[in-house]
């Protein structure tokens, strides 16, 4: 019996050293792009809205992911609430009017994301039969109530290419469109030959032209604000990191040694052991691998000598 309590013991502190070696603040950066709450590039960080959202690459590039692929992160703005992307597919002033083939982006609505209504969209060759391209204005007095439905032809935008106004050729027909969903892009694209997503930049100045265009995808975000995040952060309660519980989703404080479900100075939450703990490696060393293995097939020769309860597991025939 000695020497069972023994084996137990060890294997216990080897399972201790285990997750110790996991346990690690999350990363708050890729590259030179600051990661904060609500998200997160290792799991278990951030909030649970966003989990498997930003991917941190070998090269230590930022991406997002989305249902139509994965695009490369310009930055985030935790101040105004918004991811810039660039779209590799998208039509750039570098290939003039040799049209590459496209895809349209797309966000999965589930998710607390939504495309910036400062975000114009220019189509490039669309098929007339079946797209109203027209100058604006004069359509809008015309048809009032199908106004915004036309792809506008005499658009700013258009007539002044943002860093190359003179990349397209006289052949090539420009409209300005603003969709009401992410659908009616791809709508577009279905009768366009290419397209691409400017917007309009803030450049932090009070005057009267604020605003400069340049070419990405703005994506605006919600932060989820609790008072148990709150009070994580707080530094007099021990400056914690916001995370989640990958396995139920619960709220988790991470701290430096532990996860508790509080705040880090929470004298309460000493001593007690977060099931699940957010790290970014995953330190195993040859002693623990070995130490598991044993404790595995140690605890399948008790189970094998532990009575039948007809498959009902009870508080006394737990073993963990």
């Amino acid at each position: 019996m000695a020497s069972n309590v023994i084996f137990i013991n060890f294997f216990l502190f080897t399972l201790c050293t285990l997750v110790k070696s996991k346990s690690s603040l999350c990363r708050t950066s890729c590259g030179d792009i600051q990661i904060n709450y609500p998200f997160g590039i290792d799991d278990g960080c951030g909030s649970p809205y966003y989990r498997n959202i930003l991917v941190c690459s070998e090269s230590n590039h930022l991406e997002l992911r989305t249902p139509s692929g994965r695009y490369p992160v310009r930055r985030i703005d935790y101040s105004d609430l918004h991811i810039l992307v660039t779209d590799p597919y998208m039509w750039s002033c570098q290939d003039g009017d040799r049209f590459r083939p496209t895809r349209t982006f797309s966000l999965d609505t589930s998710i607390h994301f939504s495309l910036s209504p400062q975000n114009d969209y220019l189509f490039f060759n669309c098929n007339e039969k079946y797209v109203i391209v027209e100058p604006k204005p004069v359509f809008c007095e015309r048809f009032p109530d199908r106004c915004d439905s036309t792809c506008d032809s005499s658009s700013y935008l258009c007539r002044h290419l943002p860093e190359c106004p003179h990349a397209l050729g006289g052949a090539t027909s420009c409209c300005s469109y603003y969709p009401k969903a992410t659908d009616s892009l791809r709508l577009m694209l279905k009768y366009c030959d290419t397209y691409t997503s400017v917007y309009w930049r803030n450049l932090g100045v009070s005057q009267t032209y604020n605003t400069a265009p340049e070419y990405g995808i703005r994506i605006d975000f919600d932060i989820p604000v609790t008072t148990r995040c709150l009070q994580c952060q707080d530094g007099s309660k021990g400056g914690g990191t916001c995370g989640y519980d990958i396995e139920t989703h619960g709220f988790s404080c991470l701290c430096d040694k532990q996860n508790v479900t509080t705040y880090c100075k929470d004298q309460s939450q000493h001593g007690r052991s977060s099931r699940v703990i957010a790290g970014t490696a995953t330190a195993v060393s040859v002693a623990g691998a070995v130490g598991i293995g044993v404790g595995v097939w140690y605890f399948r020769k008790v189970k094998a000598q532990a009575p039948v309860t007809h498959g009902v597991q009870s508080n006394e025939n737990r073993l963990f």
